[in-house]
């Protein structure tokens, strides 16, 4: 069996980072599997379903490596919805439904005051239809089978179709809703595997009795855990953190996907440059149940420790002009964001301001002569400091920091020993030299 799993948004909004977390672990699924992840755009509601969004998760997905081999649009497919609603009309399975919204609303506090479920009553089929008004459409759940499947992560599930409400699939003006043509979707496409959200659980309840009125097996379903802020309790923010706003932030794809991977499982946060070993490693298995806490702070640390361990080759076209290998090397130790590399570029290869206490102004002095003496064609860092060493005496802090502040203008920052080569002799020398007026 091919292994299809699919993400589909409605683009009535941007990608926000627990949209991308679905994405990624039906992506990381298909991919372990050699199967096919599908991109479904869910835009039969055409009031609010925007082109530019459309375009812009299309756009995210890619930035993000998440690459689809499948597209479809619901809007392109009203014409499967209508044959397979006539044909669950024709079987009893839909059915015309004619209160108001203000009439459900009053019927849903009667119950809840009886202390009853707010449960949809059925109208019995020769009921008078009330006059001008234009039905709406649901699906009828059938009460006499328990609603059961095994959730790769949340286990064995059951539930009693008789406390949950028939779905409204179809509005009056015969616009649809997402259950129906949803598992129709699922069917048509072949799809085999669902990863979702643990807030659709009731809704994959009432789709496995879809998905068996039209006579096809219900993929296996996968309910994670739904992120939470790094407080410990929902957060709005994470429902408006796009990936616009974090690529403005400098934070990497892979950050993002290290992190999301991994996210409420019992694996380790790693920093990883390629999707490889979460592919290989994505398993439901290590899911909790307990919610997910997402913390920027994280993200930004494992932004850093991915940029440290990134080749040039994979950053080049995004350094600055002059930048070589070795500069990149150097510097990468001490960024958070690839565009701090543009700063310490400056360091190594611009004009430096640079202060030095004034009792290091003899040291300076023969950290001159000395620097003018050594061979810089092979560690030249370690044989100033050698030299000076032996020449003055100094060990430690008094021995290095002086030279670095001359040097970078900096009381931290990159190795010198890989530094030093990239500043050459005479801006050594110069540099050196100002400091000391």
């Amino acid at each position: 069996m091919t292994i299809i799993t699919r993400f589909a948004p409605s683009p009535t909004g941007n990608l926000h980072i627990g949209n991308v977390r679905t994405a990624l672990h039906n992506w990381l699924w298909a991919k372990k599997h050699g199967g096919q992840f599908l991109l479904r755009i869910d835009d039969t509601d055409l009031e609010r379903s925007r082109e530019e969004y459309v375009d812009g998760l299309q756009a995210d997905l890619r930035w993000l490596g998440l690459h689809w081999d499948g597209m479809a649009r619901q809007s392109a497919r009203f014409a499967l919805y209508e044959a397979r609603f006539e044909e669950l009309k024709a079987k009893g399975r839909v059915y015309a439904c004619y209160e108001t919204p203000e009439e459900l609303e009053l019927r849903r506090k009667v119950l809840l005051g009886r202390g009853l479920p707010p449960v949809y009553e059925r109208k019995d089929a020769d009921a008078p239809v009330p006059e001008g008004r234009t039905p709406h459409w649901r699906f009828k759940l059938d009460h006499d089978t328990p609603i059961r499947w095994t959730d790769m992560i949340r286990g064995e599930q059951q539930f009693d179709p008789k406390l949950l409400s028939d779905p409204v699939i179809r509005r009056a003006d015969g616009s649809w809703l997402y259950m129906l043509p949803s598992a129709i979707d699922d069917i048509d496409m072949g799809v085999t595997h669902v990863v979702r959200g643990e807030d659709h659980v009731t809704n994959t309840a009432t789709q496995i009795q879809m998905f068996d009125a039209m006579g096809a097996a219900a993929p296996q379903f996968a309910h994670e855990a739904l992120l939470t802020g790094s407080e410990g309790k929902l957060s709005k923010r994470l429902g408006s953190l796009g990936m616009a706003e974090l690529r403005d932030q400098g934070i990497e794809p892979m950050a993002i996907l290290s992190l999301l991977a991994r996210l409420g499982t019992s694996q380790p946060v790693e920093p990883v440059t390629d999707p490889a070993p979460l592919i290989a490693g994505i398993d439901f298995g290590h899911f909790g149940r307990a919610p997910a806490r997402f913390d920027e702070a994280e993200l930004t640390q494992l932004n850093a420790k991915i940029l440290h361990q990134t080749d040039f080759a994979a950053v080049a076209d995004r350094l600055p002009p002059a930048m070589d290998e070795a500069g990149w090397i150097a510097i990468r130790p001490n960024i958070e964001k690839l565009a701090d590399a543009e700063s310490w570029w400056l360091v190594a290869t611009g004009d430096v301001v640079a202060s030095v206490a004034a009792e290091d102004q003899d040291y300076l002095q023969t950290a001159i002569a000395v620097a003018q003496k050594i061979d810089w064609s092979d560690d030249p860092w370690h044989g100033l400091t050698n030299a000076l060493k032996d020449e003055t005496g100094r060990k430690g802090k008094p021995l290095f920091l002086p030279l670095r502040q001359a040097l970078t203008g900096q009381d931290h920052g990159p190795d010198m020993k890989a530094l030093l080569p990239i500043i050459g002799k005479d801006r050594a020398l110069a540099r050196l030299e100002a400091a000391r007026r």
